[in-house]
């Protein structure tokens, strides 16, 4: 594993050849590789390596000397140091670090939305009703009948931005406290993936908001619907066996397309259940057989039972402990293929962005430097019928 003094020789070696762009380039790739992380690096050792005078600098700071070193902005102004290096080092550990915990595999339903990048904050996707089956017998020298089509759109919920700061603090440096700093940039990016995850999991569940509803054609409708204009709700059917799933599918099987009438070739593969459905669940997937009891007769014999090869496959079974916290009835569980139904109508990525120095926190605060982490987006509902509920 590579230590800060090699890191200083191999970045002053990139300056000498007058190449430090590629010194960069390859430990962006080592970061973003997992080669090299947060964890690996003293904060202040990497402040005393790359900042010219940063070991005076940093000893300035000793609260047995008053701890009222020059900052880094009043120096900058000076014309005494530069943070250029240890800045565009520590903030690619910082945004390296924030992603990971952005992207946690914790999340289990942020993955499945497909994201849509956009320029909107809300827009009108435009499209056109299907044909449907029109072809029709043309006698010959007969003229092709015209296949008419209507205008299409839905709408997409307005988008919100989220943000954390976290700050490089004195007394980080001085005390060379890295794990401090590894735990708050891991907060930053933990907690605005729960923030995404809660709102893509609201949009599933149609529960607690109308935000993310499907808005098709200026009206804006729950994505479950117990009667027209679609029916993708079953109740009386609680997860028990293979015979739920059966009576979930055959409603799902019986949704059409509101121009064609045809039925809508879609093949569920994600169950989505609550924590207390969990092991539930998983038995009637991972059944490696049911068995199925025939009465008998009315007039001689006794039931009859038949073992067979289990009929549920395809299915991935999802759920989380954030899901389980939304839900309103935790005994409704849901069939579907979410990549479909959904997606997250992003206006930006996660982005890490550094504060410039000489900042008011940086007199009132003794914050050395800070790094802001945002997104923006939204959930939305694309197409509800791709998605059936069933209730207990």
């Amino acid at each position: 594993m590579i230590n800060t003094i090699q890191l200083r020789r191999l970045h002053e070696a990139a300056v000498r050849d007058n190449c430090p762009h590629k010194f960069y380039d390859d430990f962006g790739t080592a970061v973003r590789s997992g080669q090299l992380g947060l964890a690996d690096f003293s904060i202040r050792e990497l402040f005393e390596q790359f900042l010219p005078h940063g070991r005076e600098l940093v000893d300035s700071w000793n609260p047995r000397r008053g701890g009222e070193g020059p900052t880094l902005g009043l120096l900058e102004e000076a014309g005494g140091v530069t943070t250029g290096a240890f800045s565009r080092i520590s903030g690619q550990l910082i945004h390296s670090a924030v992603l990971e915990a952005f992207r946690s595999e914790a999340f289990v339903f942020t993955p499945l939305f497909k994201t849509i990048p956009t320029q909107f904050n809300g827009e009108r996707i435009a499209g056109i009703s299907r044909l449907g089956d029109e072809a029709e017998v043309v006698g010959e020298g007969r003229p092709y009948p015209q296949a008419g089509v209507a205008e299409d759109y839905i709408e997409t919920p307005a988008t919100t931005k989220r943000g954390l700061i976290v700050g490089l603090t004195r007394e980080a440096v001085f005390f060379d406290r890295t794990g401090v700093l590894v735990q708050r940039t891991a907060e930053v990016g933990h907690y605005l993936g729960v923030n995404k995850e809660k709102r893509i999991i609201d949009c599933l569940l149609d529960e607690n908001t109308t935000a993310h509803r499907y808005r098709w054609k200026g009206t804006v409708h729950g994505t479950y619907q117990p009667s027209a204009p679609w029916v993708n709700v079953t109740t009386g059917n609680a997860l028990a066996d293979w015979n739920s799933l059966d009576k979930a599918e055959q409603t799902m099987a019986a949704l059409v397309d509101p121009y064609t009438n045809e039925p809508i070739l879609t093949d569920p593969r994600h169950l989505v259940v609550s924590r207390n459905l969990l092991y539930t669940a998983r038995r009637i997937v991972n059944a490696t057989e049911i068995r199925v009891t025939t009465p008998g007769f009315a007039t001689q014999g006794s039931p009859t039972e038949t073992a067979g090869v289990n009929p549920v496959t395809g299915y991935q079974v999802l759920t989380s402990n954030l899901l389980s916290s939304r839900m309103a009835n935790r005994g409704q569980w849901y069939i579907g293929d979410l990549t479909k139904a959904f997606a997250y109508m992003e206006n930006w990525p996660l982005s890490v962005v550094q504060a410039p120095a000489n900042s008011e926190v940086e007199f009132t605060q003794d914050v050395v430097l800070r790094w802001k982490a945002s997104e923006r987006g939204a959930a939305a509902t694309l197409e509800p019928r791709y998605m059936q509920k069933n209730v207990p």
